[in-house]
């Protein structure tokens, strides 16, 4: 059990605090590594420098030798709340395949629970856009949350997996699918619904697997648009953002992160210390990769976790922001009135501006560069962009 600063009021008292202040630590790294098989060199490096490794539920090979190089490592096996599946690999054959990258398997779901596929107004089984042969189920019912559950923390016990990284935790289907599934009268109803059985799926699961001594860290996608959402879903063992630092209007624009209460939820996270933050921002270019890092390093913790990648998940990542070796904050984060945030750190500071427009920012004094360049006494930066200096080598 982590330590927390919870503690007990009265009246007549002050808190009783039962565990140490948590130290807010700049970002540690962790490998979402769901697209291929680990070659034998990745799981090497992932034990030295990843603190969170989620792998898909076939790689426990990868898991148990994770765990021989670094006990310390959590690694979670990937599974899907809201999907069933027939490619190759999730069948063989006629038959569901013994490890799923789902918690049923569509055979099962097929010939024993053909009501669990969810279906739209016509009838029809709901197939993901771009993604074949992934099927909409109802996770909304009861029972499909009970198999659901009951499969899923069977398998994590036996294997020896520390716990579970649940996928597509979503607010809409919209990103997956127009329909309008049988029994609501439109988009808005499909995804109360759905809403709405996946926060009973979460607290189901996340009951029997805090039972059992395991990990829940779910999904959580479009939680911006739900007030309370983030807060209420990463209540177990923390909750992961795959689309951190995401810019809007198609990469123009402000940064999504910061829109809506989501960015307050995940500070409130941060502050207590308790559960991981898993984040993801997917990176084409050093910009991206920079509001990242920096983004993350705004929500420092003991379990503040980024990683960069590309969709594909094939391959382990490591930073050059990473090696900044920022320590510890020594701050909060601050917003300041331009809508820019910033944050000192022992060895460093960052800067990220949200916003449409340039906005000009003081740096402490005594800074550099991760090249070593001086840095300047103001620094005008531009919209959706970052900043992340270490302190100058003493002499």
């Amino acid at each position: 059990m982590l330590l927390s600063t919870a503690c007990s009021v009265s009246a007549a008292s002050d808190p009783i605090v039962t565990g140490p202040v948590p130290k807010p630590l700049a970002p540690c790294a962790w490998w979402y590594g769901i697209g291929d098989s680990p070659a034998a060199w990745e799981i090497r490096e992932a034990a030295k420098h990843y603190d969170v490794v989620v792998l898909n539920a076939w790689e426990t090979s990868a898991m148990r030798r994770l765990h021989d190089l670094n006990p310390k490592v959590k690694v979670l096996v990937y599974k899907d709340f809201s999907s069933t599946r027939n490619y190759a690999g999730a069948v063989e054959g006629d038959r569901d395949s013994k490890y799923l990258p789902t918690g049923i398997g569509y055979h099962a779901a097929q010939q024993q629970h053909p009501d669990w596929f969810a279906t739209d107004t016509n009838g029809k089984r709901i197939e993901w856009a771009g993604y074949p042969k992934h099927w909409q189920m109802t996770v909304w019912n009861k029972a499909y949350q009970e198999a659901w559950t009951k499969a899923v923390v069977a398998e994590v016990v036996r294997e020896g997996w520390d716990g579970v990284l649940a996928d597509n935790d979503f607010s809409s289907l919209r990103y997956y699918s127009p329909a309008v599934i049988a029994g609501t009268s439109d988009t808005a109803g499909t995804d109360r619904l759905l809403r709405e059985g996946l926060d009973g799926l979460l607290q189901l699961s996340g009951d029997a697997l805090e039972k059992a001594g395991k990990m829940l860290v779910p999904n959580v996608s479009e939680s911006q648009l739900t007030p309370g959402r983030w807060s209420a879903h990463s209540r177990y063992s923390g909750a992961m953002e795959e689309n951190f630092g995401l810019r809007g209007d198609n990469g123009a624009g402000e940064l999504i992160t910061f829109k809506g209460n989501q960015f307050k939820e995940q500070r409130a996270q941060a502050a207590l210390g308790e559960s991981w933050l898993l984040l993801i921002t997917h990176t084409k270019s050093d910009q991206e990769e920079r509001v990242g890092y920096a983004s993350a390093a705004l929500l420092a913790s003991p379990h503040t976790c980024w990683t960069q990648a590309d969709p594909s998940y094939k391959s382990p990542y490591w930073s050059i922001y990473q090696d900044a070796r920022l320590g510890e904050a020594v701050e909060a984060a601050n917003r300041l009135p331009s809508g820019a945030w910033t944050r000192r750190f022992s060895n460093g500071w960052v800067a990220v501006n949200p916003t449409k427009a340039a906005v000009r920012l003081t740096p402490p004094a005594g800074l550099v560069t991760l090249r070593g360049e001086p840095v300047a006494p103001e620094t005008d930066l531009p919209p959706a962009d970052a900043a992340v200096y270490v302190n100058a080598p003493k002499k």
